[in-house]
């Protein structure tokens, strides 16, 4: 924010801090799994997720909230998108942890996230529908990586690894810095 209170303007500077913000992932998963357990089904998959979301939420928020006025809401929204997007993932997918089932539940993931925050960003960010979308291909493709990097999935976690966190704090980062960029209202 700058010295007005207005949010501040949008340069390098926020691509290595939303970066940052993929700690979030390992935390919350870590929490996900120590306070609830493994995934093995739609309850335990949302319970999970909602307590992974809500650390992965305050991670970006914690980024965001230097260029956009998005409250605790982003937290919230988080939360809740993933909590929906892996429980439905997890009720199509019997909680598997096979590739396909992974893209699946990453795919419900994604969409449900990025429509939650789509609804904060959409008074703030021209162009907010771009990020549906890109929240909807980011979850598989973290999924993809963690997967590929060779991570124990079938342990049932809540949300990916730092690896596909990574990845996914990448691809979110340049498209939301793109957004900023184009943001004024």
């Amino acid at each position: 924010m700058t010295v007005s209170g207005e949010p501040g303007a949008v340069g390098w500077r926020f691509l290595p801090w939303w970066m940052l913000a993929f700690l979030g992932f390992p935390l919350g998963g870590l929490l996900a799994l120590v306070l609830v357990g493994s995934v093995d089904g739609a309850a335990s998959g949302a319970l999970a997720a909602a307590l992974a979301g809500a650390v992965i939420g305050a991670a970006q928020w914690l980024v965001l909230r230097r260029y956009l006025r998005v409250g605790a809401g982003w937290v919230l929204s988080t939360a809740l998108g993933v909590a929906i997007g892996d429980g439905v993932g997890a009720l199509l997918t019997g909680a598997g942890t096979g590739i396909g089932d992974l893209l699946i539940t990453g795919l419900s993931t994604g969409v449900a996230v990025g429509l939650l925050q789509w609804a904060l960003l959409r008074g703030h960010v021209r162009a907010a529908g771009l990020w549906a979308p890109v929240a909807a291909a980011a979850w598989p493709v973290g999924w993809t990586v963690t997967w590929a990097v060779g991570v124990d999935v079938e342990r049932g976690y809540a949300v990916f690894g730092s690896t596909g966190a990574l990845v996914f704090a990448a691809i979110t980062g340049v498209a939301m810095l793109l957004l900023l960029r184009i943001r004024t209202r």
